[in-house]
């Protein structure tokens, strides 16, 4: 029988109301969020197109971080595009062993979210591996299901996207949206060294590019001159601020999961995309022992709300059968750290380890 959690605190507890921001601040905020100019100095290229001074943009653009307001000035990459491979994990563990099994899927870098849902899958990560990795995809999430103890473990990759309108129902960055590998093109060491460094949080300075430049491998003109051709290839997708969101009494979400026909996923999947209270919508394979294909995540002011919002895309959509997943447990949520050494050398380990194990 299905249940409906009691949601955890950290979870779904309401948003804190932060200090409401003048018009100035929201200019600024406008504008950072906007593509944020690819030159060397970006504020006061910002200041001059709201008529503020660079000291100002500065000044104001590190209280509104402070107050949680903008979480971060970056790059954000499409994963896919850079050669990322990734997928939601559906994962079955046995219950009195969830948080240590949680524990070691963590502890790959590629893992950017880890939730327990209710149900018998309980363990829902999603996972990201480097195009350069020489274990791959599936047999890192192999791995990774033997290393955690799970009884059971279902890859369920992005098949089609119908909708993504950015937040947090998204998984990790870029990484499981769906976008179309047509955009890839393989990286050149240079490039791969300057997305490391533009995924980092541009410096609160005069010239933040030399600052991240500083001490490393690149000069701020070719670090500049990148993010320009990356941007244009649409392996960025911008380069601006994160805002937190600050949609008031919105603390519950659900993932909304659907047995469709296979000839009717198209018209339903458009259906479901065209209500409101749908921020992502995606195909996904099914099993013998997970039916589901379509996935929809709403997000509502209370598990009930987010329970009647199903129930009403049902009623809509004539489909009966289906299940609403709630998170009961955040394990981890995290941006992906793009390229990072800690990857590779999670891969050498565990490569060598199974090389080893094999051989014995």
């Amino acid at each position: 029988m299905q249940f409906i959690p009691t949601p955890t605190k950290k979870l779904f507890e309401p948003r804190i109301h932060m200090q409401e921001i003048d018009q100035r601040d929201r200019e600024l905020l406008g504008a950072l969020q906007g593509e944020l100019p690819l030159v060397s100095t970006p504020f006061a290229f910002i200041g001059q197109t709201i008529d503020m001074s660079e000291k100002e943009v500065i000044k104001r653009t590190e209280r509104l971080k402070r107050e949680g307001i903008v979480r971060q000035l970056s790059a954000q990459f499409d994963a896919r595009a850079l050669g990322y491979r990734s997928s939601l994990v559906a994962a079955k563990v046995e219950p009195e062993r969830i948080d240590e099994a949680a524990s070691v899927i963590n502890a790959y870098p590629g893992v950017s979210q880890n939730y327990r849902r209710n149900n018998d899958f309980n363990l829902w990560f999603t996972i990201a591996v480097a195009p350069a990795s020489r274990l791959g995809l599936e047999k890192t999430i192999q791995i990774l299901g033997d290393e955690a103890g799970c009884s059971t473990v279902r890859s369920l990759p992005t098949l089609k996207l119908f909708k993504h309108s950015g937040g947090d129902g998204g998984e990790g960055q870029g990484t499981e949206d769906g976008h179309s590998d047509e955009k890839y093109v393989p990286l050149t060491p240079l490039e791969i060294e300057c997305v490391r460094l533009l995924q980092r949080d541009l410096p609160l300075q005069p010239r933040p590019f030399d600052a991240l430049a500083k001490n490393g491998e690149v000069a701020a003109d070719e670090l500049l001159a990148a993010a320009k051709n990356l941007l244009k290839r649409g392996q960025i997708r911008r380069f601006g601020a994160v805002v937190q969101s600050r949609k008031p009494g919105f603390s519950a979400s659900a993932m909304g999961v659907w047995v469709v026909p296979e000839n009717r996923v198209d018209d339903f999947g458009s259906k479901m995309s065209q209500n409101r209270a749908v921020s992502h919508c995606y195909l996904r394979p099914t099993y013998e022992d997970w039916p589901y294909n379509l996935y929809t995540i709403v997000h509502g002011r209370s598990v009930d709300e987010c329970e009647s919002i199903i129930n009403d895309l049902a009623i809509d959509s004539g489909l009966t059968e289906k299940q609403a997943l709630y998170p009961t447990r955040e394990y981890k949520k995290a941006r992906i750290n793009l390229f990072s050494p800690e990857a590779e050398d999670w891969e050498s380990a565990h490569g060598a380890k199974r090389a080893a194990t094999a051989v014995s």
